[in-house]
């Protein structure tokens, strides 16, 4: 029993070591990119975090024309800051994130079930910047469930989409400002907005 518990220890001050070595050698920097072996590791540990029930689940949304105007619409207000437009995830708040956004058109992404999809929209990622957005209601179940629509279209994206999603982007009372000043300009007003 002794020697039981004396390897317990052991195997406890070799994790807390190995936790300690890990903080001290990355800083917990969210800058650089997971090493490839960090990756694979929590996309297995995210895979079985999903409930089998869920991840076999089949996108209840039927597919339509209306559903992805609808679904690219909510990607628009509520994804797009993170993930961009075009689903890269080549954004400034993407590339800060650990592990960075990831590219929804990718491999990595379009090969997930739409449970998986679905779970993952709802129930968020621990220890990224993936929130959950569940709301508990079956309006908002719908609402991510046409997110996994817009999600499955997103490497097909065209551009007269791209534009109109665009427009639909959340914009900071500075960039209102600044449209609004460009267009009063090109109106021949040339005084600043708000004088």
């Amino acid at each position: 029993m002794r020697r039981l518990l004396l390897l317990l220890v052991a195997f406890v001050l070799v994790l807390a070591g190995g936790g300690l070595l890990y903080v001290r050698q990355t800083g917990l920097s969210a800058l650089p990119t997971p090493p490839a072996a960090e990756a694979r590791v929590a996309r297995v540990v995210r895979r079985l975090a999903v409930p089998a029930d869920v991840r076999s689940r089949l996108n209840p949304v039927p597919a339509s024309p209306e559903v992805l105007a609808e679904g690219l619409a909510h990607f628009a207000d509520h994804c797009a800051s993170c993930h961009a437009i075009d689903g890269s995830g080549d954004t400034a708040t993407g590339r800060g994130l650990y592990p960075k956004a990831p590219d929804m058109r990718a491999p990595a992404t379009q090969q997930l079930t739409d449970g998986e999809l679905f779970w993952i929209i709802e129930q968020g990622v621990r220890f990224t910047g993936m929130p959950g957005w569940s709301t508990g209601t079956a309006d908002g179940e719908q609402a991510s469930w046409m997110l996994v629509r817009a999600i499955r279209h997103l490497p097909a994206l065209t551009a007269e989409e791209r534009t109109r999603l665009e427009e639909l982007m959340p914009r900071s009372p500075a960039e209102v400002r600044q449209q609004i000043e460009e267009e009063r300009f090109l109106a021949g007003d040339d005084a600043p907005a708000g004088r």
